[in-house]
């Protein structure tokens, strides 16, 4: 008969081995508009050429304590460079010689503009590398990078660099209220936004109005709500909790909920590499 210890000892052993090994991301850098990006590098097994996938922090930054990617872009990175995509994340703060932006309202860094210009430097040097494809790059970016997207996949933000243009665009629980009050936007490729029914951080709202226009009006827009989600609901193991002191939020008071949604995650886990060019 086995012991009971014997049994665990072996289940844990079959649970450790369907666990993929960790994927360490090279970090490089990128010539930008006025500086020198890092950014992390996931790479796909194989020689390519690759479909990519520019990936954009949110206010808090893309590196934990150790300078490594935080647990989200982290499993994010991982998990798409095991789909065959592969991923440049660009660390539009840390290179300027900034933190977290997530309590400050009169930012250095803005999503319509200097970030705007990181993506671009971002696209460029991916379609220099003989292992991308250069016709399919897509977008995605968390909340203040959701944001960047917003503003990057405008149709009067087109590059004007002659190379192919992105072709997709994912953004995860993104600050839509200037965009939607403004009767000039229009997406020039197609958009898929990703939020919690619950956010009081970047309320979902003003996403779903920019969506429901932007679809009217014909173009490839469109939105996933998730009910009783909140801000973060991607992550891969973040309790909930409320979160102090920061500059924008629903109600004005610094105060949001964030942590993981279990359904909602699941679902963002599938949704979005079937969504991504390939």
């Amino acid at each position: 008969m086995l012991r009971l210890g014997t049994v665990i000892l072996g289940l844990l052993t079959v649970e450790a081995r369907a666990q993929p090994a960790p994927l360490t991301p090279t970090m490089v850098s990128i010539q930008a508009e006025d500086v020198q990006l890092m950014a992390a590098l996931y790479q796909p097994q194989g020689a390519g050429p690759h479909p990519a996938v520019i990936a954009l922090h949110g206010c808090g930054g893309l590196l934990n304590a150790l300078g490594l990617p935080s647990a989200r872009h982290a499993d994010w990175g991982e998990r798409l460079a095991r789909e065959g995509f592969l991923v440049i994340m660009p660390d539009s703060f840390r290179s300027r010689w900034l933190g977290s932006q997530c309590g400050i309202s009169d930012r250095a860094v803005r999503p319509g503009r200097e970030r705007v210009a990181d993506v671009l430097a971002a696209k460029t040097w991916l379609q220099a590398r003989g292992d991308v494809k250069p016709g399919s790059i897509s977008l995605l970016g968390w909340s203040n990078g959701g944001s960047t997207v917003l503003a990057a996949v405008r149709t009067d933000r087109k590059p004007a660099d002659g190379a192919p243009d992105l072709a997709r665009a994912v953004a995860f629980y993104p600050g839509c209220r200037s965009q939607s009050e403004s009767s000039s936007f229009r997406a020039r490729l197609p958009l898929l936004i990703l939020m919690g029914e619950a956010d009081d951080w970047t309320p979902p709202a003003p996403c779903r109005l920019l969506a429901a226009s932007a679809a009217a009006r014909g173009e490839a827009v469109d939105i996933k709500l998730y009910p009783g989600a909140f801000h973060d609901f991607d992550h891969p193991r973040r309790p909930l909790v409320q979160r102090d002191a920061l500059a924008f939020t629903a109600t004005g008071s610094g105060r949001a909920t964030v942590g993981t949604n279990p359904e909602a995650r699941a679902d963002a886990i599938e949704r979005v590499p079937a969504f991504l060019a390939r």
